[in-house]
């Protein structure tokens, strides 16, 4: 799919760091010019920029909380003023925050479920109607095994995470007729800085859950989207598990 992505340009969530910067590094070796939204890691957004720049590609480091919809509407319009349009938009920035049901503070559960799923509403609500001008989009948002199968301590995170698999099922529907598609990519036990807070125990419990054995890596996650983003034209409201068969 090399070059398959020329002229495109991506606004990618949550790009500085692991799943999302494999992602944007993924679509800008494939063709794309991208936009690294980032929420305090300025540094590391610039990194992948320079990365990308480096290919030949243009892009765009913006902070901008995806929980706040004065922000992202701010990012929306500055993205497009700068590229012209938004073709593909990846909504992988979440927060984590995970305690037993009883000890987990309400302002957590908040935390969670507005950077993930009203991060996505945000984001699609501002650059959907952009798409829908053009007849043509692609929006593949990041889930996780943890929607599917749950996990103690993480009632917040699997909420969020398995909300997107029915909104983006719904968007699918919604934006069919407009050339655009919506489909949830769900990885497992992908090795970031998120899951390496993890203790020894816990890490050796989900390896034990993994058919293939090992834990993946997040560029595992970045082709799937790259192959939505690229090549997925007659597929929409689809779930991609990316787990090594933690799940089944």
């Amino acid at each position: 799919m090399v070059q398959q992505l020329e002229g495109r340009v991506a606004l990618v969530t949550g790009a500085s760091r692991g799943i999302g910067r494999a992602i944007a590094l993924d679509l800008a070796t494939h063709g794309a010019d991208v936009v690294v939204n980032y929420a305090n890691r300025h540094d590391a957004a610039e990194t992948v920029c320079t990365a990308i720049r480096d290919m030949g590609r243009r892009a765009l480091p913006f902070q901008a909380d995806v929980a706040e919809a004065a922000e992202v509407e701010r990012m929306a319009a500055e993205a497009v003023e700068t590229f012209g349009h938004i073709d593909i938009l990846v909504n992988n920035a979440t927060l984590h925050r995970g305690r037993r049901v009883e000890k987990l503070p309400e302002a957590d559960w908040d935390a969670v479920i507005d950077s993930c799923l009203k991060g996505a509403y945000h984001c699609c609500q501002h650059l959907v109607p952009q798409m829908r001008a053009r007849s043509s989009g692609r929006i593949i948002n990041i889930s996780s095994s943890v929607g599917l199968i749950g996990w103690p301590g993480d009632t917040a995170y699997a909420a969020a995470k398995s909300g997107l698999l029915g909104f983006t099922r719904s968007l699918a529907k919604e934006v069919a007729a407009d050339g655009i598609t919506a489909n949830v990519v769900m990885p497992g036990y992908i090795r970031t800085d998120m899951t390496a807070a993890l203790t020894p125990k816990n890490i050796e419990q989900m390896l034990s859950l993994i058919p293939l054995g090992r834990a993946g890596a997040p560029e595992d996650v970045a082709e799937v989207v790259t192959f939505l983003a690229a090549a997925g034209a007659y597929v929409t409201g689809a779930i991609y598990v990316v787990d090594g068969g933690m799940s089944l």
